[in-house]
């Protein structure tokens, strides 16, 4: 139990203060233990930190994949701007997306290896089920006969470009430039 909660504890400080700004001394005085009781579950910040990101990233993917196959009946015109604001939402009201994306984008030094496993994990199966996606849609007509490999690819990228402008632009900049992109990315495949 003392583990789970550390790692709740320390998940919403590195979301939050990001992993040089957060030491296991706040994390221990929140979870109302000493500092050295964390070293009997964790063997130190660096094991504390990557078994946040791997729990993160591993709910954070079996979230949207659940979320894609409760919606699969939604046409794709739907589905996909659905999960754009999906990410939306959770980045405002849960630390594990606002962690994910601060931890993709500002992996701690000498973690980055591991850190872009997992998020490329996390990519590769988002792009694959985007492909399959497109393809259904092209092949039922919803869409006209694109490349749905290299649109799947554009898709992730206008992702990037949403995740960078929550980071740093806000919800509202990020709404707006969200909203453009979508125009646009939509009117590419409807064609």
């Amino acid at each position: 139990m003392t583990a789970n909660r550390i790692q709740q504890v320390a998940l919403t400080h590195f979301a939050e203060h990001g992993y040089a700004e957060t030491s296991l001394a706040m994390i221990a005085e929140e979870v109302g233990i000493k500092k050295p009781s964390i070293y009997a579950h964790f063997k130190s910040k660096d094991d504390l930190f990557l078994r946040v990101v791997q729990n993160v990233f591993q709910s954070e993917l079996n979230y949207i994949t659940k979320l894609a196959e409760e919606k699969r009946e939604l046409p794709l015109q739907q589905m996909l701007p659905l999960m754009l604001s999906t990410y939306q939402e959770r980045y405002d009201t849960h630390p594990d997306m606002k962690f994910m994306l601060r931890t993709s984008f500002f992996p701690p030094s000498g973690m980055e290896q591991e850190v872009m496993e997992r998020l490329y994990t996390y990519l590769d199966t988002l792009e694959k089920y985007v492909d399959s996606r497109i393809t259904a849609a092209v092949q039922t007509g919803e869409i006209g006969d694109v490349d749905a490999e290299q649109a799947a690819r554009a898709f992730l990228c206008l992702l990037d470009g949403f995740f960078v402008e929550l980071l740093y632009g806000g919800p509202e900049r990020a709404s707006r430039r969200l909203e453009a992109a979508w125009l646009m990315f939509w009117r590419g495949l409807s064609k």
